[in-house]
This record gives structure tokens, C-alpha cells and sequence, in this order.
């Protein structure tokens, strides 16, 4: 039997109200109840409603019937007589094992958990009700924390990356102690005027404001990181990344040394371009050229030099001049050329595969 239901507005805004109070105190129940009279009111069928919602159908008539005849006062739930239940140690092992499998395969919408949605998980799967704030210390209590999500590419292949660890990195090891040659992980940054933010911290509701040229002129720097030793080679430019200067930054690092370079780059156009593969035939004597899976920078130490400049000597700063940018930035590469161990530190990843 189909059933239509017509709330007025303000019945209908005071159910919404009620929701809203429903979600913040986590009462899942009450969450349903008030969903589905909502749901109702739109024109929704009894069937559909409870479906939805996973409850009987004559649930939904009881709520309905319920509110009709008591309103708002339809909403109070009475104690449940005894303890009440909770999740036993093999429900945890499941519970955690679903966490970890993500809120999509769950059949939650979105990529991250929340905790009303484990705490509906619970419910639904279990039978069992948390308040939201216990769900933060069980999560605790089963090994999770509450983290900032990272973005991975969705081209990235980790059987490359895979073959990268286990199969090239240790060739490249095995070379270079041949060779005697030095190990370079390069790469190039780009130091805009315009400023850049991060967190800081500011009264609430205020939020703080950093003062920005406006300038749409960046400083570029090619960068290498040396395995072996820490040391630091760059050169900076004011122009496009192209494969001459990459050359030119090369031919420098060339002068700066007598060992054979083992070069291990990502795929930028200016690393792979014809002029760069004749480059490398010419200098295959002094270099030897390895290419990082697509879309790896975490394989990358260098990636984690160019963020430390960023946020000890860019971040949040006001650069009022191109030259107060240029010798900021040349302050830091300065640093880092005389700082071996900290260049050396980046290495870790890289130091517990050549351990292993």
C-alpha cells in the first residue's frame, strides 16, 4: 500500500532541525527515525524507505504513526533493559579489517573514513551502538589514528615501482661500487614570488593573512642529491626549465668532479627529449642515465629537500622584490651544499633497502 504524507514547511524545517541535533549527538537511531519521516514528506514509498534504511516496513509505520500522534516526544528512546552489547574480539578483527579495505567497499560514498560512518558500520553489521566520541578511542584502541589523506596517482604502477625497489636500485648499487661512480637523484623546483602558504597558528576566526607581491615571476633551481657523500650540486635560473639549461647544469656538475655519474631522473619532457638522449650518448662515458617509475617523487630524496627550503625559508613569507626571492632562496641551497649529514638524512628510505 502506498502512503502520501504532507508536511507543512515549518514541520518539515523542524525535522531538519532535529536531524542536525540527531547527527551531532551521533544517535544513529534517531538519525533513521527522522531520515525516513523526511523521506516520506518528498513523496517516497514505505517500501523504498525501508530498503534504504534497512528496517522493516512496518518500522516505518510505527515511526510515522508515532509522530502523528506525539510529534517531537516520538523521538525519545527509553534504556535498554541489561549492559549493553558490545563488539567482540573477532567483531574487532573484522571491523579493523573493513576499515583498512576503505568506506567504498564498505558501500559508503567517499574515499575517507568519518566516524558517524564507522559508527553506522557498527550498527548495521553488529548490531551494536557507539556514541561518536567512543568510536574515536576504539579506532585508537585497534591501532588507527586520525590522519591528514594524501593524494596517489591514479596512473601510478606499482609493479613498476615494485621491480624499481627491488630489482634496479640494488643494480644501481652494484654499479656505482664498480664504477666508483656517484649515485645523483635529481630534479628542479620553482620558487614563485607570489608567495606560498602553509598552517600557522591564529585566534579562531580570524584567519591570518600574509602579504603577497603579486608578481607571477618564479626562481628556478635544478638540484642533484649525492648517495654516498650528501653533497648538494644546483643551479639556479630565471627562465623555462628546458633541455639546454638542463645540459648546461650537467656540463657544470661535469667540472665539479672526475667520477662517473650514475643520474637517476623522473620523465620531464626536458630529461627524455631527443637533445637530452644525444647529450647522454656524447657524455656515456661519464654518465649513466636511470629513469624513476611514473609518478614515484616519494622515491625521490631530493623531493624532500626542495619542501624543507620551502617551508623553513618560503612559506608564509613576503618577498617584495624579485631579488629578495633570489637571494632567500640562494641562502638556503647555500646551507644545504655545506650540510652533508642533513643531505645524507634524506636517504633513509633508500639506506634500510641497501641494509636489507
Amino acid at each position: 500500500m502506498r502512503i502520501r504524507v504532507q508536511f507543512r514547511p515549518a514541520t518539515v524545517k523542524a525535522l531538519s532541525n532535529e536531524l542536525d541535533k540527531a547527527y551531532a549527538r551521533g544517535d544513529i537511531r534517531l538519525v533513521k527515525r527522522i531520515s525516513a519521516l523526511l523521506a516520506l514528506a518528498k513523496g517516497a514509498a514505505v517500501d523504498a524507505v525501508a530498503d534504504t534504511l534497512r528496517v522493516a516496513r512496518q518500522t516505518v509505520y510505527t515511526w510515522l504513526q508515532e509522530f502523528l500522534l506525539r510529534r517531537t516526544g516520538s523521538f525519545t528512546y527509553g534504556r535498554s533493559p541489561g549492559r549493553p552489547p558490545k563488539l567482540t574480539k573477532a567483531q574487532k578483527r573484522e571491523l579493523a579489517r573493513l576499515i583498512e579495505e576503505g568506506p567504498l567497499k564498505a558501500g559508503f560514498p567517499g574515499a575517507c573514513w568519518r566516524s558517524p560512518m564507522i559508527q553506522h558500520l557498527i550498527y548495521e553489521r553488529y548490531g551494536v551502538f557507539y556514541s561518536v566520541p567512543y568510536i574515536a578511542q576504539l579506532l585508537k584502541n585497534l591501532g588507527f589514528s586520525y590522519q591528514k589523506a594524501r593524494f596517489v596517482s591514479d596512473h601510478l604502477d606499482a609493479e613498476k615501482r615494485q621491480a624499481w625497489l627491488a630489482t634496479t636500485w640494488p643494480a644501481i648499487l652494484h654499479r656505482a661500487q664498480e664504477k666508483h661512480a656517484y649515485i645523483l637523484f635529481g630534479d628542479e623546483a620553482s620558487f614563485p614570488q607570489w608567495g606560498t602558504l602553509s598552517y600557522t597558528w591564529a585566534r579562531k576566526g580570524q584567519q591570518p593573512t600574509v602579504k603577497t607581491s603579486g608578481t607571477r615571476k618564479a626562481y628556478k633551481v635544478f638540484g642533484l642529491l649525492e648517495y654516498f657523500t650528501g653533497r648538494f650540486f644546483s643551479q639556479c635560473l630565471e627562465g623555462r626549465l628546458t633541455s639546454a639549461s638542463y645540459q648546461a647544469f650537467l656540463t657544470q656538475v661535469f667540472a665539479r668532479t672526475r667520477k662517473h655519474l650514475i643520474l637517476i631522473q623522473d620523465g620531464a619532457k626536458y630529461h627524455t627529449s631527443q637533445a637530452m638522449q644525444a647529450f647522454f650518448a656524447q657524455h656515456a662515458s661519464r654518465i649513466t642515465v636511470f629513469q624513476l617509475p611514473s609518478y614515484s617523487p616519494d622515491d625521490n630524496p631530493i623531493e624532500k629537500l626542495w619542501k624543507k627550503i620551502k617551508q623553513q625559508d618560503t612559506h608564509l613569507h613576503y618577498f617584495p622584490t624579485f631579488e629578495s626571492l633570489v637571494k632567500k632562496v640562494e641562502e638556503a641551497l647555500v646551507s644545504f651544499e655545506n650540510a652533508p649529514q642533513e643531505v645524507l638524512s634524506l636517504f633513509g628510505f633508500y639506506d634500510e633497502l641497501a641494509a636489507a
